[in-house]
């Protein structure tokens, strides 16, 4: 009697599965490496029941009907996501699936199940997208380390960090901070977020900065309050100051809650024949947008939350070889190296100067295109992420693989269906 093949089940409670590209590379990998994959998720396409692109993810999504923007709306929220994902769980359970179970964050409320699951002999593993009390402290604006609710964050985090069997942090810092809450450093593992290789349409080596007029400043990612897109604007204005008007533009692509008042902005400053707005953009379409572009801007000031966490916008500027402009991160500067210009502060007016230079100082612009492309290419792409990630998988697993482990592979299908939903969900942060 043939083996069945080891299957794992991925929780995910604050994105459709099919917008979730780090899920999305993640289940691929795994596909690809002899194991069946179900995801537990929002429900976003109502079409779809299994993943687009893979062979075979089942998809097990459940409504939502509530959506949080305060404290109270965001527990209904997910308290109605772990009532639904329990109940679903526990029908994978007794299916004779959920062999193992990957939960994703935010929330970190789902300590409960992993205790469930462990005491059924199952790996239970955790992969940390967020820093939810960080988050929390930014968007509150300020520092809530004792406020109640930062708090209980912090030590919902700590169990759930706790009672994996296994993490996988998305950068250096957030292991940092597993280990801070106590998680053996051999139960932690580093997969960074980014795209494959073979996620960009074109070989990013055929693309060259031939010092066009008028240079293209551009902005990819997601316009929420945390992400300071108003700073790139602000910066629009000061290049008008340096530069005047007539050899530059700037595209702001993505979509958010910032949105009408970043178009308030740039009308209130009399910016619109200088900055447009792309919206949100399919595949192609970013990828056209970035090869077209001179400079990226990374707008996102110096708190807590951005200092630890890597922006994966930046990662699919690198992929390009787009000379980077940022304000000067832990991790981003861990992340492009040499491939960015890093400000102090994030104030417009150290932006502008950074941004005017640039695009003066074309042999500076090739440096960095040529350290980006081989930061990506040697450290960053999906490619390098998904050895680590499934060899945590084939150690959990063992027993329940139906030959010797298979050797993590570095391929990585690439889904036929590629929406601008799956770019731009995970533009603005890699946790």
């Amino acid at each position: 009697m043939q083996q069945k093949r080891p299957q794992v089940t991925i929780l995910i409670a604050n994105l459709p599965a099919e917008r979730d590209r780090r899920v999305i590379r993640e289940c691929l990998s795994l596909e690809r490496n002899g194991y069946d994959v179900t995801v537990i998720a929002p429900r976003g396409d109502r079409t779809l029941k299994i993943l687009p692109g893979s062979r075979g993810t089942r998809l097990k999504p459940y409504p939502v009907y509530v959506l949080g923007s305060g404290v109270l709306s965001f527990a209904f929220e997910f308290l109605w996501s772990f009532l639904c994902i329990a109940v679903r769980l526990v029908g994978e359970v007794f299916s004779g699936r959920a062999h193992a179970v990957q939960v994703c964050n935010p929330p970190d409320v789902y300590w409960p199940l992993a205790l469930l699951m462990r005491a059924l002999g199952r790996p239970w593993v955790f992969d940390h997208h967020d820093l939810c009390p960080e988050i929390y402290a930014t968007r509150s604006g300020g520092d809530e380390r004792k406020n109640i609710v930062f708090r209980t964050l912090v030590a919902f985090e700590w169990l759930t960090l706790r009672t994996a069997s296994a993490v996988f942090a998305t950068n250096e810092s957030f292991k940092e901070n597993a280990l801070s809450r106590g998680v053996p450093a051999d139960k932690v593992t580093v997969v960074r977020n980014g795209p494959a290789a073979d996620e960009i349409a074109a070989p990013a080596e055929g693309v060259a900065d031939t010092g066009r007029t008028p240079n293209h400043l551009v902005y990819l990612g997601v316009l929420g309050p945390q992400d300071n897109v108003e700073g790139a604007v602000l910066a629009a204005e000061q290049l008008t100051r340096l530069r005047g008007r007539t050899d530059w533009r700037l595209t702001i692509a993505g979509d958010g809650e910032s949105m009408p008042a970043l178009q308030k902005l740039v009308s209130d400053r009399g910016l619109g024949d200088v900055v447009e707005f792309a919206g949100w953009l399919d595949a192609t379409g970013v990828d056209e947008m970035l090869r077209s572009a001179t400079v990226a801007i990374q707008p996102d000031l110096p708190t807590r939350m951005n200092q630890l966490s890597t922006m994966a916008k930046t990662v699919e500027y690198l992929g390009r070889g787009l000379p980077v402009v940022a304000v000067d991160l832990i991790e981003t500067r861990r992340s492009a190296a040499d491939a960015a210009v890093y400000v102090p502060t994030g104030d417009p007016a150290e932006f502008g100067a950074a941004i005017s230079e640039l695009f003066d100082d074309p042999q500076r612009r090739a440096r960095m295109r040529r350290d980006g492309l081989a930061r990506f290419t040697e450290l960053l792409s999906w490619e390098h992420q998904a050895k680590r990630y499934i060899a945590v998988w084939n150690t959990l697993l063992a027993k329940r693989l139906p030959t010797a482990a298979p050797a993590a592979t570095a391929e990585t299908v690439v889904p036929a269906q590629r929406t601008g939903d799956d770019t731009l969900s995970h533009a603005a942060r890699d946790e």
